[in-house]
């Protein structure tokens, strides 16, 4: 079984070689994407593609497959990431980092309250667990995302596999 096809299941980035040059990688995909136009839309040029499910409804974390097509010496590289759009994994990164910023301020407010001897913030500790209830819904959020759009994400590896594998350079 061919070794990138494996980690294409086990991980969201795939990295492989092609003989094809980017002109012809990049028609091959537009081909791929005519002939499953009612499945698939995106948009694709030599250097970057970006596909997508065409889906009834779209929610927040609509999963994305993005190639990025390179020349690596005499060959052609092509690196795949499944995801959501960039815009959505930044959001999230971002409530993370706010969220843990926030923990991290509020406990080291009671802790050093703690340690002084005073009362000058009593609110401290309530709010850190309050804080920490915001990164667990944050996460659950991100969860829910990624569960319902599993049956994108299981398509959107069908479109990498049937696509793009067939191309790949054998060693």
């Amino acid at each position: 079984m061919n070794e990138t096809l494996n980690s294409i299941r086990n991980r969201p980035r795939f990295k492989l070689y092609t003989d094809l040059s980017l002109e012809e990688y990049e028609a091959n995909l537009r081909d791929y994407l005519d002939k499953h136009h009612d499945q698939f839309y995106g948009n694709i040029n030599k250097e970057v593609a970006t596909i997508f499910v065409r889906k009834e409804e779209d929610n927040y974390w609509k999963p994305n497959l993005a190639l990025r097509i390179e020349k690596e010496d005499e060959k052609t590289v092509i690196r795949g990431i499944f995801g959501p759009s960039s815009a959505v994994w930044t959001f999230f990164m971002f409530l993370y980092f706010l969220f843990t910023v926030s923990w991290m301020t509020f406990f080291t407010l009671f802790y050093v309250e703690k340690q002084i001897n005073t009362n000058n913030y009593p609110w401290a500790l309530p709010s850190s667990f309050v804080v920490l209830g915001f990164i667990a819904l944050t996460y659950a959020a991100a969860r829910f995302g990624q569960n319902k759009a599993k049956d994108e994400m299981q398509e959107l590896r069908k479109f990498a596999e049937e696509s793009t594998f067939h191309t790949e350079k054998k060693d």
